[in-house]
Formats: C-alpha cells, structure tokens, sequence
C-alpha cells in the first residue's frame, strides 16, 4: 500500500531522517515509537504529503483514501456536536444524492437497451455496494455510538462545538476520521486527551478495524493492546520488529546483546590478527602468511553495533520533610463553580505517606479538586481541610500557560530559586536534559514535551511533602515516563496525581478516588481491579437498562407470566444479596489496605526511633539533644497512635 524509499529529512546540518526504507501493508498496525523529536510526527506528515523529504520517495496508490489525526489541529466552528460528526459521511451523502437522481433518471426513461441506460444501471449497482460495505448502520446511529465510546454524553450533541475545550474538539475529529473509515489511519497521540474509559473503547475499535493503522503513542498498553509490529526511530534510522511493544523491548534487547558479542568478538580476532601482522612484517619466512592475514582483515565484513540514544532524565525528589498524619481532608465537599456544581456531597482523605489517583472522565471534578487543595477554589458547602506542616508541590496540566514565554529555560528556575540551592541550577537542569545551550532557549520555543520536564524541574528547588500532579506524563515518551514513576514509587512523601495512564498508574498508587457522573467514590487495590470491576458494573448496568418492565409481571397472568414474574423477584433478591456481599468485601479490602499501609509506616517509625535512640546512646559534640529528644518523643507519640489504629482494625477483622 505505502512504500517509503530512501527517505531523508534534513533541516541545515542536522540530519532527522537519514535514508530510511518501509513499508506500509493491508492490516499493518504499526506503532511508530522513539523519543521525542525523533522524527515520529514528520514520518506522519510525509505521508499525508503535508511536508517533503530532502530526498528519497513515498510511493501510494491515488486513491488510497488516508485518515490523520495531528497533535495539534484547527478546529471547526458554527456547528454542533452532532452536526460537525455527520460531516464525515459527506461522501456517503454525495453518493445518495447520486443514486437518487440516477433512479429518478431511469424512471424517466425508456430506452432499455441503450448503452446509456445501462451505464446508468451499472452505476447504480457500483453506488449500491459502496453505500452497503460504508454504511452498515444510519449515520446518525453510528455517530452517535461514536460519540458516546469517546467520552460524550446525549446532551452534549446539541452544543456548539466552540463551547468545548481543545481536547473534547480533539475526540470530534477522532470520531470523523473514525467514521469516514479510511485505508490507513495515522494517528499521532490519540490518548492525550482521553480519560481511561475512552481509551478501553478506542483500544476495542482499532483491534475490530480492517484498514491499516500507523499510530503515535506513550501509552504502553495502548500499544500492546492494539498494534501488531512496531517500528522503532533512533538516531535518524529506523529498526522494524513485527511484534507489538513489550516483545520489541524483549527483541530489541536481544539483538543488541548479540551484536556487542559478535562486535567484541571481531575485534578480539581482528586484534589478534594485526598484532600477528605487526611481529611478523618485516620476517620473510611468514611474508606469505602475512599478506594473507592483511588481505583477510581488507575483506572482513565488519561487525556494527547500531548506535543507541541512551541520554535519559535523571530524577531524585528531594526527602520530603515530615507533615502531619492527615494531609488532605473533604467532608461533604460540594465543588463547582457559578451555575455549575461539578460533584456533591464527596469524602475523600489523603493520609500522610499514601500515593492516591484521582480517575474519571474529563470534566468530572479532578482538576477541580485540585485547585480546592492548593486553595484556589473554595467549596460551594463542606469542610476542606489542610494538614498540619504541608507543604505541596504542584504540577498543572497546562504547562504551557503557566510557564513564562518570555523567559528562558535557565531564567525560569533562577528566578524562584533562593538559597544554596542556586548554585545546583546546572546540575539540576542537567537531570531534566537541558545541557549546554539548551538553558539559554526561550520558553516560548520549547516542545511539549520540553516544557512538562522544565516543570518538573521546579519540584527540586526544594522540599515538598506533598506531590500534586495533574496529567504529569502528556507529552512524555515512555522511557521518561518509566523514570518518573520509579522516582514517585521511592519518593518518601504523600502523592495525589490525576492521569489517565493505566501502565503508569498500575504498582505506583494504592488507592483510587473515580469521579463519575457528580459523585466521588473511593476504590482500593490495583487499577488493574478497579478496571476489571468497572467493566462488571457497566455490564450489570446495561442489564438493567434493558431488563423488562416489572409492571409487564400482571397478576392474574398466565402461569408462565407468573413464573417468569417470580423468577424477576428471586433474581432482584439475588441481587441485592450480591450486593450486600459485595459491600462487605469492599469494607474488608479497604481495613485490610489501611492495615498493610499502617504496618509499613509502624516499621519506618521504629526505625526511625532506633537511629535516634543509638545517637542518644553516644551522642556527639554537634548532636542537638533537645531536637533529638523532641522527634523522638513526636515519633513515640505517633508510633502509639498507629499502632492503636491497627490494633483495632485488627479486631473488626476478626470479628
């Protein structure tokens, strides 16, 4: 379908591109990875002959009908939801038209043996197989289901597509390009701005599509879920595994290793071979062995070790400094704004030590949340409370907002740092890959991607107890991503981070709080669990939705009504034994989670109480008593107060 040749892009001396060769076949779907500034997005962009290579060729058929979805798009205006997606069927549309005035043609006439007359009825019939292999459904049907798999609700297809936000207009042109269902999808970062819902549902339709799929994404599961080769950029060439990502990590390790084996080994035998040159060059009894050994050595075909890009972030939080044992408490908490209330009557608590998610839809109340925590909103009713010595560091979604333009890389961090602290600038800058010149670049020319990291950048300017992150990876490649999440797991302190990135939620946070149709509620466990148990849920809801009317069980009926009336009782009495159990098991996996939580934190307080008792045993000249004495008697004090706390969720376990 797609045959790329030779294809080199060059921007002055920097060469993106360099000579690369692929091909693009029916029922590919190829997850196009590297880091970022790789060349992944302009790969796209060649293709859709939106931009041309310095050299080489692209070759597709004409009418090869190509679906892109861009990171960055113009959105329409002056139409509604529903009006802007049937846009994608105004080819099907002109085929309509066709077909209805070629019938109308044919009914005028009479010339039944004419050849005009039957290329009117071959026509027809070509019109006839189009709109029935496009159109299995009405379109306004298929958008619908489209619509509503990306995160839309029925009252939002009458709004102007203006009155939404550039993520939502982003899930709009996923949906049309999904309709129009091309030859080839090209989509760069499709779950950037999806909730994880959405993503499942997307995931679902690219497995079911029958055209080819190259797509762009940090998302692991994503990947693995949906593609089935993956073609790996590095150094402006290109390395093809047909397999989806994790194997490629396992295959692309493999082949590494064998190439440093085979290249150690070549050098040992060609250092082997020139040391002999060398001894004997000048020996005319072994010239005749020498000059074979010189022409063996010209005709070797050397081993290459494929260069790697192993320059990568390098995060450390800072030890957090102790904050009380509530960090963030929501009583009753109402939040919204005028006009408008977001969710009701929610408890939420974050304790000292846990690594809390906040899950849901877009435009349920997470980042709503999150300003009630940092203060910037006030509750409409309820109590919000912040804990005792809290110190929170926030990340906000819209780094590119808040981060000054005018400013540079080095500006933006020496202008809020103090203290000794700013004599670390160069190092700390160095840990988030901004070297040498990269300090001096303005703000306002950085990537996404350089601007999430210049922003994580400021959590080491000094100690936070508390971590804030709204949608902390958008924008991050995957190996970034990892990084960060090993720095969260080992960061000492509390973490309350908003994201729809389920590999990297997954072994990061043990609590979740989902935010879904005006209601907050508290899950416990894996995402993983959590998943599985949403799918149940809405399976049980579309139950529901769909069982038969109590009020079609009349009395009177006939015996088979009244079984089948009975049978609906019985099943409602099931049900609502299942779901008293269910409870109950929920309450037990919430005390047993805060006993597991409480025996971890009981163990760090007793080591912490033993260093302090060994200093106390033989102190030193610069060793403050007083200060060793106070934390220690802080620590007893806490060390009580959890263990009673556990003692007692022992006991109701036992019960």
């Amino acid at each position: 379908m797609i045959s790329i040749n030779g294809l080199t892009v060059a921007y002055g001396g920097y060469t993106l591109l360099d000579s690369i060769d692929f091909h693009i076949s029916e029922k590919d779907k190829i997850g196009l990875v590297g880091k970022n500034g790789s060349g992944k997005s302009t790969i796209m962009k060649l293709i859709c002959g939106l931009q041309s290579p310095t050299s080489g060729s692209i070759d597709k058929p004409n009418d090869l009908r190509i679906g892109y979805l861009p990171q960055i798009m113009e959105h329409h205006k002056g139409r509604t939801v529903l009006e802007e997606t049937l846009t994608a069927f105004d080819q099907i549309s002109q085929m309509q038209s066709e077909f209805d005035n070629i019938n109308l043609q044919l009914a005028q006439r009479t010339d039944y043996e004419s050849d005009e007359y039957l290329s009117l009825i071959n026509r027809l019939n070509d019109l006839t197989d189009a709109m029935a292999i496009s159109q299995s459904e009405p379109p306004e049907v298929l958008a619908h289901k489209t619509l509503l798999g990306l995160g839309f609700k029925d009252e939002d297809f009458g709004r102007k597509t203006e009155t939404f936000s550039q993520g939502w207009n982003m899930r709009i042109e996923l949906a049309k390009i999904l309709l129009s269902e091309p030859d080839v999808l090209l989509l760069d970062e499709p779950t950037n701005h999806l909730d994880i819902e959405s993503i499942e549902w997307l995931e679902d339709y690219l497995k079911s599509h029958r055209g080819s799929l190259l797509l762009v994404s940090h998302d692991r599961r994503f990947l693995d879920t949906v593609t089935n080769r993956t073609v790996e950029i590095m150094l402006g060439h290109i390395h093809d595994y047909k397999v989806p990502y994790t194997k490629y990590l396992e295959l692309r390790q493999e082949r590494l290793a064998q190439q440093t084996a085979a290249y150690e080994n070549q050098q040992k035998m060609i250092e082997k071979t020139e040391d002999f040159i060398n001894r004997f060059r000048y020996k005319p009894t072994k010239s005749n062995q020498v000059q074979s050994r010189i022409k063996q050595l010209e005709k070797l075909e050397r081993v290459e070790i494929d260069e790697t890009d192993n320059v990568t972030l390098t995060v450390k939080f800072p030890p957090a400094p102790r904050s009380g044992d509530i960090v963030f408490q929501g009583k009753d908490l109402t939040v919204g704004y005028p006009g408008k209330v977001v969710f009701r009557k929610a408890g939420i608590e974050v304790r000292r030590g846990e690594k809390v998610a906040l899950i849901g839809r877009n435009g349920e109340g997470k980042t709503t949340l999150m300003r009630v925590i940092m203060g910037q909103l006030q509750p409409i009713s309820g109590e919000a409370r912040i804990g005792h010595n809290v110190s929170i560091g926030y990340y906000a979604q819209n780094q590119e907002d808040i981060l000054d333009r005018n400013l540079t890389v080095w500006e933006t961090l020496d202008n809020i740092a103090v203290g000794d602290v700013r004599n670390k600038l160069r190092d700390i800058l160095a840990q988030f890959l901004f070297r040498g010149e990269d300090i001096d670049k303005k703000v306002s020319v950085l990537s996404g991607g350089e601007r999430a990291r210049l922003g994580m950048a400021k959590f080491m300017l000094q100690p936070y107890n508390v971590l804030a992150l709204d949608e902390p990876t958008n924008h991050m490649d995957i190996k970034s991503k990892d990084i960060l999440k090993q720095a969260l797991k080992s960061y000492d302190g509390t973490l309350i981070v908003v994201s729809h990135d389920r590999d990297f939620l997954e072994g990061l946070v043990d609590k979740m709080y989902e935010f879904r149709d005006g209601r907050v509620k508290e899950h416990l466990g894996s995402v993983h669990e959590f998943l599985e148990e949403r799918k149940i849920e809405n399976l049980q809801e579309l139950e529901r939705r769909f069982a038969p009317s109590k009020d079609s069980c009349v009395k009177g009926g006939s015996a088979d009504d009244r079984s089948k009336g009975e049978a609906a009782v019985q099943k409602e009495q099931a049900q609502k034994e299942f779901e008293q159990r269910r409870n109950d098991s929920k309450e037990i996996r919430r005390i047993r989670h805060r006993v597991e939580f409480l025996e971890t934190e009981i163990g760090k307080v007793e080591a912490r109480m033993k260093d302090i008792e060994k200093i106390l045993s033989n102190p030193g000249p610069d060793d403050d008593i007083m200060e060793l004495t106070r934390t220690y008697l802080e620590d007893k004090r806490e060390l009580d107060h959890k263990t009673a706390e556990w003692e007692s969720l022992i006991e109701k376990l036992e019960e």
